[in-house]
């Protein structure tokens, strides 16, 4: 029994990714969800509380398939420019097959309560993986990225990713051209702020900065 209402849950989550790819969020309803998988819609409802929780299950489809796209280049070592660079253009990959739909998962995300907010607790599996990337862009840097940033720099570098995700759900250029120079012109000015924050001059104002994050974050 335990199998096969994970089996009927599996296959409602695949129907529900299928129709966000092909028809966009607004049009996949949860009926149209239980319908297409051949379930009441009642059924649907008992494995997935709400459309946004199966939102859900797309951001961790993406962030897997982000991952696995940046797997070799974090295993290979290298400077920060270069890991940050790598994953945040991967990034914009993992997604490609959103973007026609993208402005209507943003108008959800941002919707105070939603499920699908990269903030909500209903986003923790997701929002961990994607920060656990970030973290291995900073510890595996060369030369080592400064111990007073090492343990907020991958917070803050997964929100640069959010506004990055943000930049490319309005770039209409080809190949979202101009989302991927934004990414080639950010990267290295994270890199030189990170080398610079070494300076004595600078190290007031990185405190500063991470107290603010932490009082944000409280």
């Amino acid at each position: 029994m335990a199998d096969d209402r994970l089996d009927t849950r599996s296959h409602i989550r695949a129907t529900a990714l299928r129709l966000f790819r092909d028809r966009g969020y607004a049009a996949t309803t949860m009926r149209a969800i239980a319908e297409e998988a051949g379930v009441a819609t009642g059924n649907a409802y008992y494995h997935f509380a709400s459309k946004d929780h199966l939102v859900q299950e797309l951001y961790l489809d993406v962030n897997r398939d982000h991952a696995a796209r940046v797997r070799a280049t974090l295993d290979a070592g290298g400077d920060l420019t270069s890991r940050l660079r790598a994953v945040l253009l991967a990034s914009v990959d993992a997604f490609g097959d959103y973007h026609a739909f993208g402005s209507e998962f943003v108008t959800v995300a941002i919707r105070p309560g939603s499920a699908a907010s990269p903030f909500s607790p209903a986003s923790a599996e997701a929002r961990e993986l994607s920060q656990a990337l970030y973290r291995e862009v900073v510890d595996g840097a060369t030369p080592a990225v400064p111990e007073a940033l090492r343990g907020e720099l991958p917070e803050l570098l997964w929100l640069a990713q959010l506004g990055v995700t943000l930049f490319w759900v309005h770039d209409g250029s080809p190949g979202a051209r101009r989302t991927r120079a934004l990414v080639e012109g950010a990267a290295p000015l994270v890199g030189r702020l990170v080398r610079l924050s070494r300076l004595p001059v600078l190290r007031g104002a990185v405190d500063d900065l991470l107290g603010l994050v932490r009082t944000v974050r409280a």
